[in-house]
């Protein structure tokens, strides 16, 4: 089992905005570059605040018809042991098997607290949300998220980090964002050419 990571490796992905993580995930051909990510389904309500870092928890729920047994989702409360198990920081993930996406609801609450929302809509009414599964993998805008995966999200959406080398990806990160500032210096400059730019792009494939 990959070990867990330290509170500063976290730190240093949170530090990091979802494009240039995905940069730095692309370095390892781990996967392909279309793949990890959630699609345009799913979407950032809280743009303006800090990345968000933490292990999957992850739950299903049933939302357009009442449960079979006539309990409300308050009736079962095992699913918060299930959370509380897992190592922190945590990040509860819960598909409704009802629809594509998700709703969600009270934002001004969630907003005030710091408490991000990705989802696929906004509802008036919890409806009749239910638990139906914990634990096991659930789909996301096209994402599967298994319990216990290592999630980033920020306004550009939810991605998947490999453990194995989570570790590693802020340095990757660093040097890759050193490259862009100095494409983005050169093309500024007084000096600029096309044959400096094209110099500068080929150093940085080596």
């Amino acid at each position: 089992m990959t070990a867990l990571l330290t509170a500063e490796e976290l730190e240093g992905l949170r530090r990091l905005d979802a494009c240039t993580l995905a940069n730095a995930v692309e370095t390892f051909d781990r996967r392909l570059r279309n793949e990890g990510f959630v699609d345009h389904t799913i979407r950032c309500l809280f743009p303006h605040l800090q990345p968000m870092v933490g292990y999957a928890a992850t739950l299903s729920i049933r939302g357009s018809a009442p449960p079979t047994d006539n309990n409300a989702y308050v009736d079962r409360t095992d699913w918060w042991d299930y959370v509380q198990s897992l190592p922190t920081p945590r990040v509860v993930v819960v598909q409704d098997k009802a629809t594509r996406t998700g709703s969600v609801r009270d934002i001004p609450a969630a907003e005030s607290a710091g408490f991000h929302y990705f989802a696929g809509s906004v509802a008036v009414s919890h409806a009749y949300v239910h638990v139906v599964d914990v634990g096991r993998p659930v789909e996301m805008g096209g994402l599967t998220i298994r319990s216990g995966d290592l999630l980033h999200g920020d306004l550009h959406g939810v991605q998947s980090v490999p453990l194995d080398i989570a570790g590693q990806i802020p340095p990757v990160a660093a040097r890759i964002a050193a490259q862009e500032q100095a494409l983005i210096e050169l093309c500024r400059s007084d000096g600029f050419t096309l044959d400096k730019l094209r110099a500068m792009l080929a150093s940085n494939r080596t």
